[in-house]
This record gives C-alpha cells, sequence and structure tokens, in this order.
C-alpha cells in the first residue's frame, strides 16, 4: 500500500490541496449567493490545519477557488457585452482570480514564516495579516475590494452593527480569528498536546464574539433609522436591456419609460425626489434638444426634484475629457449640480497604462476613456446627496468622505445590467449595506436592471426589486448621518495592520538572504 502510494503521480492534488479547495469553496457559499453566512465561521479550518506544510501554496489555492467562484459573472461581462471569446474571456478570468489569490498565499505564508521562525501563534498573526491584505487590495492596482470577507455577513443584522466602529475590516478579523483559534482547537486536540491547546486565544474569541453581538443588539434597541427631515422619494428601475440601452434609434423609448415610471411614482407619494440609475440617460443631457427637454420637463410636471444618470464631457486645452455623472434637477428644473463618478473600472470605463497597452479596448463599448472626477456632494434645500455611482459603493473610503463633506443621503445609482442573472447584483447590494451601517446614514439605491433598493442606518433593507422589471419604488427616507469611530478614525487600523505585518516580517528578514 506504501509503495503504491509512493507511485502516485505527482499532478494529482495532495491533503493540502483539497482541504485548502474546500476552504476556499465553502466561504464562496458564505457570499451572496447562495448566502450561507454561517459557513464563514469555519470555512477557513482545512486551511488552518494544513497550511503549515505549503505556507504559500495552501493560501493561494484556496484563494483561486474561492474568487473563482465568487467572480465566474465576470464570464457574462467578457463574452455577452466585451464580445471575447470563450477561451479568452476564462483566461482572463482565472488570471484575475490568480491575481487575487496572491493576497491569500502571502497571508498563510506570512503567518507560518512568523510562526516557524518567531514563534507567534497563527491566532495572533493570520487575522492581523488577513485584514492588512484585504485592506491594500481596495487601493493596489487601482483596487477591488470585492468579496471582502466582511460582507458575508450582511444579512445578520446584530452582527454587522460593529461596522460602525471598524468597518467591515473589524468582521474580517473576527471570522479569521474565530477560524483560526477553532483550527488551533483541533490541531491541539490532533497532536495531544496540552501544552499547544490556545486557552487563552479562545477565551478572547468568545469575549470578542460575545461583545460584537451584545453591541449590536444594543445598537438596534436604538432609534438608528429616525431622523428629524425626510424625504418622500422614489427609486425608478427602467429595466433596459443592455444591448438596446446605447442605441440611438432607442434613446425616445428609454425617456418615455423613465418618464411614465415617475409620474405613476409621483401619483403614489413621491413628491420630493425621483433617483433615476447610472447612465439612465444615454445621450449628452448638457448638448440639449428635445430629449434633454423631455427630460427636463418631468420635474416641473411632478414638482420634485430629479437625480438621473449621464455621460457628461468638458473640453480643455488637453482635449475632450468623458465623464460618467449624475446631474440634479430642481422642481423648476434648474441644474443644481453634477457629480462625477471618481473611481472608474477599469478595461471597463478606461485602459490602465493605455500608452504601453495601445493593443487593449476597452471590453465595454462606449464613446471613449473616461475621466476621474471630485467627490462634490449635491445640495437639496439644506441638505446634501452624496452620489456613489455602479461600483464605488464597494469603497468604504468614497461614502466615508461624502458623508465627512456633508452628505445626509447616500444615493447609489448603478447599471447591473452588465451581469446578467447572476449573483453579483446580490453581492453588489450586500457590499452597499455596510456603506449605510459604516456611516450611520439611508442609502438610496436605483439600478436600471436590479436590485433597487431603500437601506437603513442600521442596514436594513426597507425595501428591495426584483431583477429585470420595470418597477418604482416609493419610500421615506431620513436625511442626516450619525457618524461613529469609523467615520472618524476610517481605515487607521487596517492601515495599522499593514505596518505591523510588515514590521513582524522584518524581524524574519536574516532568513531571506
Amino acid at each position: 500500500m506504501q509503495r503504491l502510494k509512493n507511485n502516485m503521480p505527482r499532478f494529482l492534488p495532495d491533503k493540502v490541496t483539497w482541504a485548502s479547495a474546500l476552504s476556499g469553496l465553502l466561504l464562496a457559499c458564505s457570499l451572496p449567493l447562495p448566502d450561507y453566512g454561517l459557513l464563514a465561521w469555519f470555512g477557513l479550518v482545512p486551511l488552518v490545519l494544513v497550511m503549515q506544510g505549503r505556507p504559500f501554496k495552501s493560501g493561494f489555492v484556496a484563494g483561486v477557488v474561492f474568487f473563482a467562484a465568487s467572480l465566474y459573472w465576470v464570464n457574462i461581462v467578457m463574452t455577452t457585452y466585451g464580445h471575447l471569446p470563450l477561451a479568452v474571456s476564462f483566461l482572463l478570468y482565472l488570471l484575475l482570480a490568480g491575481y487575487l489569490a496572491l493576497y491569500w498565499g502571502a497571508a498563510t505564508w506570512a503567518a507560518c514564516r512568523l510562526r516557524e521562525f518567531r514563534g507567534y501563534s497563527y491566532a495572533l498573526t493570520l487575522p492581523v495579516l488577513w485584514v492588512a491584505l484585504e485592506f491594500l487590495r481596495e487601493f493596489l492596482l487601482t483596487g477591488f475590494p470585492w468579496a471582502t470577507l466582511g460582507y458575508s455577513q450582511h444579512a445578520w443584522l446584530p452582527v454587522i452593527q460593529s461596522a460602525d466602529l471598524f468597518g467591515v475590516y473589524g468582521l474580517s478579523y473576527l471570522i479569521v480569528l474565530c477560524n483560526v483559534v477553532l483550527g488551533e482547537v483541533l490541531l491541539a486536540r490532533q497532536n495531544r498536546l496540552l501544552q499547544g491547546f490556545p486557552g487563552k486565544a479562545l477565551v478572547v474569541t468568545t469575549l470578542l464574539l460575545l461583545l460584537n453581538y451584545g453591541y449590536g443588539c444594543w445598537c438596534l434597541e436604538q432609534d438608528l433609522e429616525g431622523r428629524e427631515d425626510s424625504l418622500q422619494m422614489a427609486v425608478i428601475q427602467g429595466n433596459i436591456p443592455q444591448e438596446l440601452k446605447w442605441r440611438p434609434q432607442n434613446q425616445v423609448n428609454t425617456v418615455r419609460i423613465y418618464r411614465d415610471l415617475s409620474l405613476r411614482a409621483e401619483r403614489a407619494g413621491a413628491r420630493d425626489l425621483l433617483i433615476w440609475p447610472e447612465a439612465a440617460m444615454p445621450f449628452y443631457f448638457q448638448d440639449g434638444g428635445p430629449l434633454a427637454k423631455a427630460v427636463s420637463g418631468l420635474p416641473r410636471e411632478t414638482g420634485a426634484a430629479l437625480l438621473f444618470g449621464s455621460p457628461a464631457y468638458l473640453k480643455d486645452p488637453g482635449g475632450m475629457r468623458y465623464l460618467n455623472s449624475a446631474f440634479l434637477l430642481s422642481p423648476d428644473a434648474q441644474m443644481l449640480g453634477r457629480s462625477d463618478k471618481i473611481h472608474l473600472v477599469p478595461f471597463g470605463e478606461y485602459v490602465p497604462l493605455s500608452s504601453f497597452l495601445p493593443f487593449v479596448n476597452k471590453l465595454v463599448a462606449g464613446i471613449g476613456d473616461y475621466s476621474p472626477g471630485e467627490i462634490n456632494p449635491l445640495p437639496l434645500g439644506n441638505h446634501q446627496l452624496g452620489v456613489l455611482i455602479c461600483y464605488e459603493v464597494i469603497f468604504p473610503e468614497l461614502a466615508r468622505e461624502f458623508v465627512r463633506q456633508g452628505s445626509d443621503l447616500l444615493v447609489n445609482i448603478t447599471n447591473d445590467a452588465w451581469f446578467g442573472k447572476s449573483s453579483a447584483p446580490w453581492q453588489h447590494l450586500a457590499m452597499a449595506r455596510f456603506r449605510a451601517v459604516e456611516n450611520r446614514v439611508w442609502l438610496a439605491r436605483a439600478a436600471n436592471t436590479g436590485i433597487s433598493a431603500y437601506i437603513a442606518p442600521s442596514g436594513r433593507i426597507v425595501e428591495q426589486s426584483r431583477l429585470f422589471e420595470k418597477v418604482f419604488l416609493v419610500g421615506k427616507v431620513g436625511l442626516g448621518a450619525r457618524p461613529g469611530l469609523y467615520s472618524h478614525l476610517g481605515d487607521l487600523i487596517p492601515g495599522a495592520f499593514l505596518l505591523i505585518g510588515v514590521l513582524w516580517l522584518l524581524q524574519t528578514r536574516r532568513r531571506f538572504l
């Protein structure tokens, strides 16, 4: 039997690979969809049990499986709308999963190295390193903080209330800590070593979990959602098919759909504000003309302000700059302001290092490369709106900065039609919930094909639409943010973790030589 074992082909997966892959799969299932959030609290245990044997490989394999399973919808974007061949799309998808998996591999490698050369326990190092690398992923190479581990708990309201203290990264820390301690308990029992039992770590972890849950229950007993001022408003979901959206011959029909839904919403009680999605008007509103006039006439007809997405442009000495923008019109159709998208989608709205990659085209056909804007809250009476366009809502610092600059209501306008009938719209909505909790502010979300929603400062989804339906949602939202610790400190703690991780590794620098 042993001889047969030794003669097994080298390319067959070993125990480390299988265990690591299992962790990746369990954690992927904790995210929407299928959204089994409880799996996150023990899904990393198989990886913890085997990572000492293959420090980098174990984390990398787990990461590849996790991101490949979580981001499968990238293929829908690249093949259906980017018109890439399936083989090319699949290769790029694997490269993306491999790149993101490097962060997991680095975390397990560093934790194992610190245990081997400094004697630091996994419970001390891995949660810190994990959060540090999740934070690094938020801004390195333009940043892509999709599928941060803490988002797996979006539906468990008592657990996510601590996001107003430490952001989503605080939950990631707790989840990894819980997994590591469970893993070390199993390792100690497996080796029958009482001196290796993580007694102190187990007590500390239990205490932190109880404090987190207790804090959440206490928060939910407070009046988090009530505000002195409010808006009676509607988000409009036009459900314009992506393949028709940018066709000139469909523009008149698009305007008609949004006008009709908005007039119905006004009759249903939306007297203060109407919100249309990202690029709802697929033409240059600033150029005027019959279509722009039809849009401008709506506020006069309804008596409500109108916020809508439309492309824009600026002429400067360097040439033409294109912008992905949101326009706000007053009830008498006066322009109150324009907010331009700040964090652009690489290869979707612009090509990074385009001078070095002249052969690379954008995956999304459109008017040209977009330019980033600046944070610019839009005035509405005595209040201000912070507009997060599309996937800007997954960047915590953008929402926090809008609130810091006086935004009383966060608005997320997006076009999730790119994702098709996949899990991506649900993942996108889950991340938006955290922006409301982190800043204790109402968030209204208007999506072309869904999911549109109203999210309370507690993270509770007050109302939401179904995917791929023409609908309007009338609701009442409070105005005013109640910033907590996270709004003031921001990502100071994850940043400190990144510095601590570097200092720890410098302690092993002689081993690098």
